[in-house]
């Protein structure tokens, strides 16, 4: 095979591909593979490109041996860590005086690697925040079978402490299932027709209990006809539940959260018509630093208090898988010590 048509064949490949053969040097090389590691790579000994052990000892093996070899290559795009699954194949009767020479195809893995990883630090952030209730509640059943057994004082403030863990526990789990079934129909797109400004008027009623005990007033600013679109009910009354329940929570003491509607005919974030619900709390706000984290999963912008109040650290991951599946926008806006404001924006 002449040095052009090598060329062609690597060239060919739909990955980062280079071929080494047996003087040790990079004959052929396509644009992936230049652009992975460097532009004037072929002529040049492979050790000197490939620098990492682990793909210098895999070359070397199938140089060696003729036979298929397996290894990882990690790199940087310069936004984030890389991680290349490098097949080795030895071809015959090509290269230097017709050797034989090595091919070395790099498989971008990283979404694999990540997928891993957030699956590892799922598990982790589960079983760290079901241990805490369940240290609690081992720790006062065994104080209730000893030392406070015939305190009744005692044994009363420790039920309520094990109820209070025990729902937590139970919201946990209960978040847990919701933002697995959310995101199994995140792909499907709902069908039903709803009434934007009877739902949200549903849903203030339904919280203005947890409103009033934390002294808050509750408005509702909305066209006048109906607002309709298509949509899942339930999920959406959850999107809304959970925003207006957390201005409640967290910026509750500013004593009042807004809810405005804005529909129109044509929405810059959507091109097309829209409408936009804004919930306002002109509490404490949030510091920028933690604004662009805020749907990731168990992530707190101030974990003490937010498990201090009940929260599971999902209800925002949820949000945005249901607003996703509307394919909708969620938008988030906050000035330290003037409020915060999410927008959800949903397509008519």
């Amino acid at each position: 095979m002449s040095d052009d048509l090598l060329a062609e064949f690597v060239s060919a490949i739909p990955m980062p591909a280079l071929m080494v053969d047996q003087t040790e040097r990079i004959i052929a090389a396509n644009t992936d593979a230049k652009t992975l590691l460097a532009q004037n790579i072929v002529g040049r000994h492979f050790a000197t490109i490939l620098r990492q052990p682990q793909v210098i000892d895999a070359i070397e093996q199938a140089l060696l041996t003729k036979g298929p070899t397996k290894t990882r290559h990690l790199s940087n795009d310069g936004a984030q860590d890389t991680t290349f699954e490098v097949e080795c194949r030895y071809l015959n009767g090509v290269g230097a005086v017709s050797g034989g020479a090595l091919l070395a195809i790099f498989q971008d893995v990283t979404h694999v690697e990540q997928a891993s990883q957030m699956r590892r630090d799922f598990v982790a952030n589960v079983s760290h925040e079901l241990r805490t209730p369940l240290t609690a509640l081992m720790g006062f059943i065994e104080t209730l079978r000893g030392p406070a057994r015939d305190d009744a004082v005692a044994r009363d403030r420790f039920l309520q402490i094990m109820n209070d863990e025990a729902n937590r526990m139970n919201r946990l789990v209960g978040d847990l299932l919701s933002l697995n079934r959310v995101e199994s129909e995140e792909r499907v797109r709902p069908k039903e027709q709803i009434e934007l400004t009877g739902l949200l008027q549903s849903t203030l009623n339904s919280l203005r209990p947890l409103a009033e005990d934390a002294k808050v007033q509750l408005t509702l600013t909305a066209p006048e006809g109906p607002v309709s679109l298509t949509g899942d009910n339930d999920q959406l009354r959850q999107v809304f539940t959970n925003l207006i329940e957390n201005g409640i929570k967290y910026g509750g003491s500013g004593g009042s959260v807004e809810i405005q509607v804005l529909a129109s005919e044509r929405d810059s974030a959507m091109r097309g018509p829209a409408v936009r619900v804004q919930v306002i709390d002109k509490g404490p706000g949030i510091d920028a630093v933690h604004l662009p984290r805020l749907t990731e999963r168990f992530y707190r912008a101030d974990s003490h208090r937010s498990r201090q109040l009940g929260g599971t650290g999902l209800g925002l991951a949820i949000v945005k898988h249901i607003i996703n599946r509307h394919r909708g926008r969620l938008r988030v806006e906050s000035d330290l010590g003037k409020g915060t404001t999410f927008t959800v924006i949903l397509p008519r």
